[in-house]
């Protein structure tokens, strides 16, 4: 199902607007009105029907065609209209501007924020959460617990549901936010609120129902902790969730992180490689069935488990096209494709020319880059590249996921060896614009310190050979 509204996400680089001489005015503070926040106009694009229309940054956005609007997806969802009538308030005087447009274009608006509302938080007290196995010193934006319905449509993020009413159930309905991203963990509802700490937990599994009949698809994700959830338990998951199909898109299964840092929270132990090999058997089966039944598997083990097990991945066509990558669910055997689809364009690349370089990735997907590594050095004798295993001292070592590698372990682990001209990271280890590691490292300061360049891949096949073969 699309959305009833073409989305796209607003511009939030300020020097790159100015640089295009399109913003007109700004506002920088934020605005409440009885404790609620209310939605500010921080700047009106220059020359846009928002700007003709003569609205102003500072002003208060109350409707769009009598329809209230408190978050982003009130003013998208009511924007998309050809002729749409704006309730606006100016230093306390309450107007009204209309606006002709074609169907589903912006008008030139920016607000405070890209929710244009605060952020709602996380009321949960999960027993596997690794926000609370953090340390202190981290990057700050760690330490926030997100559980929005909004970023789950527009993000990806996973939700509970447990911060969510009637009437955020009934709009998601309304406005076809499809598909909606749920960490369910399991459908029993006792033990889902002895998972969570929530004591709402358990009676919000209705609404998967109700989602389910107003045509919203859902994605799934369940944590696996060793002794609570598995076993039957996660049989009648599998099965609760699968009764749901078409709205259930997929399902993935994934063991909790569990790092050293979990002195007082609630006992948990890592699963051992025969339990990981039972899991796969488990859900294996399970998918199997659910492949005859509804043509696609449902349900997929994370890699993590198949490496625990020490059990070859499935094949690419198991992957369904790969619906939960975002949950670590078919990432290698993807990367794989890709690599060797792009093996056979190498003849794009200057295969004469010398390269030297260190890869460093996470004790999990080490045997994995050095057989790519590998296969590319049979094609390319004149490339020069190492990898090394970092081992997780931060987090523990537990943790083997080369997406939690800080700065401090790169460091301590690479400092003193020939790392050659370049130090290539999987781009998953840093934040989104590539700049600061878990642990507040910059990658700046770990070039300085390592006397290297720095470059980052995705979990690419095809952007891995070209960063190797730079």
């Amino acid at each position: 199902m699309q959305p009833a509204w073409k989305w796209s996400c607003p511009t939030t680089n300020k020097k790159k607007q100015r640089n295009r001489g399109i913003l007109c005015h700004t506002y920088e503070k934020n605005k409440t009105r009885g404790g609620e926040s209310v939605v500010v106009i921080k700047s009106v694009e220059k020359h846009s029907a928002a700007d003709k229309a003569g609205l102003l940054a500072g002003d208060v956005l109350l409707a769009i065609n009598g329809n209230e609007i408190c978050d982003v997806l009130d003013y998208r969802f009511y924007l998309t209209e050809k002729k749409i009538v704006l309730t606006l308030e100016r230093e306390g005087v309450r107007f009204e501007k209309s606006i002709r447009k074609r169907e589903y274009d912006d008008i030139g608006l920016e607000f405070e924020t890209f929710l244009m509302s605060e952020k709602r938080s996380c009321r949960n007290k999960c027993i596997f959460c690794f926000i609370d196995q953090l340390p202190k010193g981290m990057r700050e934006t760690l330490y926030f617990k997100d559980d929005d319905s909004r970023l789950s449509f527009l993000m990806g993020n996973y939700i509970t549901l447990t911060n969510l009413k009637d009437k955020d159930i009934d709009r998601i309905i309304r406005m076809k936010m499809s598909p909606v991203n749920i960490s369910v963990h399991t459908t029993d509802e006792d033990l889902r609120v002895k998972m969570t700490g929530n004591k709402n937990a358990g009676k919000v599994l209705s609404y998967l129902k109700r989602l389910s009949d107003g045509g919203i698809e859902m994605n799934f994700q369940i944590v696996l902790c060793r002794g609570i959830n598995d076993g039957e338990a996660l049989e009648k998951t599998m099965h609760e969730l699968a009764i749901l199909h078409p709205a259930t898109r997929s399902v993935s299964v994934v063991p909790a992180g569990l790092t050293r840092f979990r002195e007082g929270l609630y006992p948990l132990s890592p699963y051992t490689k025969q339990e990981a090999e039972a899991i796969i058997k488990q859900v294996s089966a399970f998918a199997a069935a659910c492949k005859g039944a509804y043509g696609k598997s449902l349900f997929y083990c994370a890699d993590e488990l198949y490496l625990k097990a020490e059990l070859p991945l499935p094949c690419e066509e198991a992957y369904d096209e790969y619906p939960q990558l975002e949950n670590g669910v078919g990432l290698i055997r993807s990367m794989e494709t890709e690599f060797t689809e792009e093996l056979d364009y190498l003849d794009e690349y200057d295969l004469t020319k010398k390269r030297k370089l260190t890869i460093a990735t996470g004790e999990a997907a080490y045997d994995f880059i050095c057989s790519l590594c590998e296969r590319l050095k049979e094609k390319v004798p004149s490339l020069d590249v190492s990898v090394v295993k970092i081992v997780n001292r931060f987090f523990g070592e537990t943790i083997t996921v080369a997406g939690l590698m800080t700065g401090v372990d790169l460091y301590e682990q690479l400092k003193g060896r020939d790392l050659g001209d370049r130090l290539l990271l999987p781009a998953s280890c840093t934040e989104s614009s590539g700049c600061l590691f878990l642990d507040n490292m910059s990658v700046t300061e770990l070039e300085e310190k390592l006397n290297i360049k720095i470059v980052q891949a995705k979990n690419d096949g095809r952007e891995f050979i070209g960063e190797v073969l730079y």
